[in-house]
């Protein structure tokens, strides 16, 4: 497997590899990072549908990308994934997968034509004061300090980075910048998370920095991601023949690693339907397994019950625990979900059953949120709230089963344990209806008309997952296993807790696409680079523009006395680089 950029290698089709025909696949979990390695098996490996089988856990495929209608709570959404144009293997993917809603096109085609028609951006970042503005008016408000240290954290190494969280690499002047309020509740990162993901981040996406602060460098799907990409590439996949078992426990894998050099997984060990069962796996049966789970374990409430923290037996990592100990290369699952007090928080779906709400909605977001089109254009954070809340309204309906009447909103905190502005409660002790009040008291609604409101005209779900920024946890080289372990013959570790050899970031749908997309592309030796991570981190334009971005648009001060500065600028100016730093912005 190598990377490549550019259109002779996007474009190009690989060949049959050698031995396809004599392989079979085996995938364990359902969540997108399976059904997008059944895919590239089919696709690029060209194997036949009908040899590759999914083994899951829960009743539908998707995983985290998730999007239900609960009969008897009402929908249900635990999260929602921001994207942005270049996450090259996701759309390399999808540019091949039909829509299920525009005829003659793909995924790709729709999702692309729906974001030049509505682009994404917001015109409320943050509020206070109970649905006032915060006035955030687009400003990183950085001191030259919490610029400097963002800086050495971009210029430091990774191995400088690990182990390290954020609160020992920046100091407070950063955090109380508008930088880290975007930053930290757009990406969910808290104080004790990981420095070394943080610097990924900045590095992957250097080329949005501008667009942080209005969401203007994120798309998004026109329904739940679900219905908007679950469902069109589980289709793809039963139309091809893949085998799907749901209601499929994967209890264990057995290895035979007696060849250091040849490393190979024998049998998985299965629960369906109470009774145990597996199969064996020879050289030629590849299994990808997806480790951890971001949303394993997630209990839902509904209007008049709270979620529960649910502390008991996880499948996903007792799995990976159980693989971990069979070699030191199998990664370490307690880094990252051996401490569910910082891996935890809550969310709730709210369903408005009503206009009443609505047009508090609209008060803030300045738009209509029953048009069909952009509504919050992102989260909404309010800057004063105990429980750190930020909520999204996403185009409308956001079901395809959604009344016209209805608003489906998703809101989140960053702090489970700390009692609210209006319940004096934390999320975490709240029923639905006890969660929209809070949302309702920071949307302005009077507090005499927030009881009724939230009672009648609103539903809402509430969901805590112990797990979901577990992947954020402070970390080392070597506690996420590679891809394809070294000598391994016929298994690889996908999804979010596998360790890609390019420089990509985690809690991302391209995460999930690149893993498996590198796993197939080793294990079938196909004669096509996988797509690098775009590489805005060394176009000097993107460094330039950000840094230019970072200081709020202030010019950078030219050595010298102040009286010679306009002398200076002329001298600097006259030269590619001079027009450079001139052109974006930074003098």
């Amino acid at each position: 497997m190598y990377y490549s950029s550019g259109n002779y290698e996007a474009f190009a089709r690989p060949r049959k590899p050698e031995g396809v025909d004599d392989k079979t696949a085996w995938f364990v979990g359902a969540g997108l990072a399976s059904l997008s390695g059944a895919a590239f098996l089919i696709r690029d490996g060209q194997m036949d549908g009908s040899k590759i089988t999914i083994l899951e856990e829960l009743k539908l495929p998707g995983g985290a990308l998730d999007g239900i209608k609960e009969p008897k709570k009402g929908f249900v959404i635990r999260g929602g994934r921001e994207m942005e144009n270049h996450f090259e293997c996701l759309w390399d993917l999808f540019r091949s997968i039909p829509s299920i809603e525009v005829e003659g096109a793909s995924v790709l085609d729709e999702f692309y034509w729906l974001n030049k028609d509505d682009p994404n951006f917001s015109l409320e970042r943050a509020t206070m004061d109970r649905g006032q503005s915060a006035h955030t008016d687009n400003k990183f408000m950085m001191s030259q300090k919490a610029q400097n240290e963002l800086v050495k954290l971009f210029m430091a190494t990774r191995k400088e980075m690990e182990n390290k969280r954020i609160d020992e690499v920046f100091t407070d002047e950063f955090f109380k910048s508008n930088f880290w309020l975007y930053w930290q509740t757009m990406f969910a990162f808290e104080k004790w998370h990981s420095a070394l993901e943080m610097k990924l981040y900045v590095h992957r996406f250097i080329h949005h920095i501008g667009g942080l602060p209005d969401f203007s460098a994120l798309k998004f799907t026109k329904y739940n991601q679900y219905e908007s990409l679950v469902l069109p590439l589980y289709k793809w996949l039963l139309d091809h023949g893949v085998t799907f078992h749901f209601d499929t426990t994967v209890t264990d894998v057995d290895f035979d690693l007696s060849d250091p050099e040849k490393k190979k997984a024998t049998y998985i060990h299965w629960i369906k339907d109470g009774a145990e069962g597996g199969v064996d796996l020879g050289e030629n049966d590849l299994v990808f397994m997806t480790i951890g789970s971001l949303t394993e374990n997630s209990d839902e409430g509904d209007q008049h019950t709270p979620a529960k923290l649910n502390t008991g037996p996880a499948p996903a990592w007792d799995l990976w625990r159980k693989i971990s100990a069979k070699h030191e290369s199998f990664g370490h699952p307690d880094v990252f979900a051996g401490d569910i007090e910082k891996s935890k928080w809550e969310s709730a779906t709210v369903t408005t059953l009503d206009h009443r709400i609505p047009e508090y909605i609209q008060k803030i977001t300045k738009r209509d949120p029953f048009s069909g089109k952009v509504v919050t254009g992102g989260i909404v954070t309010v800057k004063d709230s105990s429980w750190f809340m930020s909520w999204t309204v996403n185009r409308q309906p956001h079901f395809k089963q959604q009344p016209k009447d209805q608003i489906v909103v998703w809101v989140y905190a960053l702090n489970s344990d700390t009692p609210g502005d209006y319940t004096k409660k934390s999320i975490q002790e709240c029923t639905g209806e006890e969660i929209a009040a809070e949302w309702l008291y920071h949307l302005g609604v009077p507090e005499s008309d927030i009881p009724e409101l939230a009672a009648n005209g609103a539903k809402t779900v509430p969901c805590m997952m112990p797990y979901v920024t577990a992947f954020f946890m402070p970390r080392q080289a070597g506690d996420r296993p590679d891809v394809v372990p070294e000598g391994s013959v016929n298994f690889a570790f996908i999804g979010q807790f596998a360790e890609s050899k390019e420089r990509d970031c985690i809690f991302t749908t391209e995460y999930s696409v690149r893993t498996p997309m590198e796993a197939v592309y080793t294990l079938l030796d196909i004669e096509r680079g996988v797509p690098e991570v775009f590489n805005s981190t060394y176009d000097v334009r993107s460094l330039l523009t950000a840094t230019s971005r970072l200081r709020d648009g202030k010019e950078l001060t030219l050595p010298g006395l102040k009286f010679a500065q306009p002398w200076m600028k002329t001298k600097v100016t006259k030269n590619e680089v001079g027009e450079l730093l001139a052109k974006y912005g930074v003098i």
